[in-house]
């Protein structure tokens, strides 16, 4: 198969960055995610990786928080065969095949419009994507209101454009009625610093959003109550994490604070 010469702006070249983590994930000795379908629609893009810089720390967390949001919506959809899934900026993600939900879900991937999707190359036809600005509202109307939804948004956060996460947060849980929100938080200085980080400077993005209390989102009158925080740092998989990456994930720990930087996990009702 000839490989894709891919033509992306800063903000979407993003999507090749988690998906390259996922696929170095598989190539280790002990993979915490092992998504063996990222690696396979890695190898058939035309694109050199290795400008992304990417660290074993970034590998490690990429996949494990991807396993942590997996669990949480293999969980929801679990105690809700009829539900909804929403995956919000889902780039190239394999989710839906990693989470393999029940028929009866309907699972809808929704990213830019202009974003290619190589994925059907590589996986069954498992659910319908939705090609939207996530930036203007209108898309809404392709979701079902009258059946629990779990909305998924992973790495999404940082680089959205100033209070638009929020306001399409609020937009889906009025829309969408009831259910629970995931996603991977970033604190103020997390969100902050990324901008210094090889890889996003590699890109030439700049990356601003963030919050630091967990309960900030139950202020953004979304109808958002906090269920629960994971600090990734305590995860048991961080016993694979490779030398000197174990050692120092496990130091930041013993602190909430020092954790809160790394990745977290967050779930809401609502």
């Amino acid at each position: 198969m000839q490989r894709l010469r891919l033509d992306l702006d800063p903000l979407r070249e993003t999507l090749l960055l988690t998906l390259h983590a996922r696929a170095l994930d598989t190539k280790l000795a002990h993979p915490i995610l092992g998504d063996t379908y990222s690696a396979d629609i890695a190898d058939a893009i035309d694109y050199d990786f290795t400008k992304l810089k990417i660290k074993p720390s970034l590998v490690c967390s990429t996949a494990l928080r991807a396993k942590k949001l997996d669990e949480a919506v293999r969980a929801f959809v679990a105690g809700h065969p009829d539900a909804v899934v929403v995956d919000l900026g889902c780039g190239l993600d394999t989710r839906v095949l990693r989470c393999d939900p029940p028929p009866g879900v309907d699972w809808y991937d929704v990213d830019f419009p202009d974003v290619v999707d190589l994925r059907p190359q590589f996986l069954p036809e498992r659910s319908l994507r939705i090609g939207a600005d996530l930036t203007k509202a209108g898309w809404l109307d392709w979701l079902p209101r009258d059946r629990p939804a779990m909305i998924v948004a992973d790495g999404l956060l940082p680089f959205l454009p100033g209070d638009t996460f929020q306001r399409m947060t609020r937009e889906l849980t009025t829309h969408l009625n009831r259910g629970e929100l995931v996603l991977n938080g970033y604190t103020r200085f997390a969100a902050w610093s990324m901008k210094f980080h090889p890889t996003i400077k590699a890109i030439g993005i700049t990356a601003a959003q963030g919050f630091d209390d967990p309960r900030e989102p139950e202020t953004w009158n979304a109808g958002l109550t906090m269920v629960e925080e994971q600090l990734l740092t305590r995860a048991p998989e961080v016993a694979e994490f490779p030398q000197p990456l174990r050692a120092v994930t496990r130091l930041m720990s013993h602190s909430t604070a020092l954790s809160r930087q790394g990745t977290r996990i967050l779930r809401y009702r609502f």
